[in-house]
């Protein structure tokens, strides 16, 4: 089931920056700052991995691929959770997804696509 929105993905030059966003518009997730929040990615032809975690304590947790270059963080007012990504490479060519996850119950978003042209 859909119930997050991502947004922010598009197209850059290798080396460059993009800032992901994902919210939780719907009224279940009025209790957000109890989700364990995550970003995903899948690759042409490849299985989804997982890109960055963050813990309702706010705890944080990289893929070796994209630590030094890409920064989790939430802001559980707004219920918003965002990726910042520097020194983007071709490899980072992926449709990224959200997922919000409470007690073993998953949520995901539909996806926000980002292209590096190599």
């Amino acid at each position: 089931q859909v119930l997050l929105v991502e947004s922010g993905g598009g197209v850059v030059q290798a080396g460059g920056s993009l800032k992901l966003s994902c919210v939780a518009p719907r009224s279940i997730f009025s209790s957000f700052m109890q989700y364990e929040m995550a970003w995903y990615r899948q690759a042409p032809g490849k299985q989804r991995e997982l890109v960055a975690r963050i813990g309702t304590s706010g705890v944080t947790t990289y893929a070796d691929s994209v630590k030094g270059r890409f920064t989790i963080s939430r802001e559980n007012a707004r219920k918003k959770m965002h990726l910042q990504m520097n020194r983007l490479q071709p490899e980072d060519t992926a449709v990224y997804y959200c997922k919000a996850d409470f007690q073993g119950t998953e949520s995901w978003g539909q996806g926000t696509q980002v292209t590096i042209p190599s």
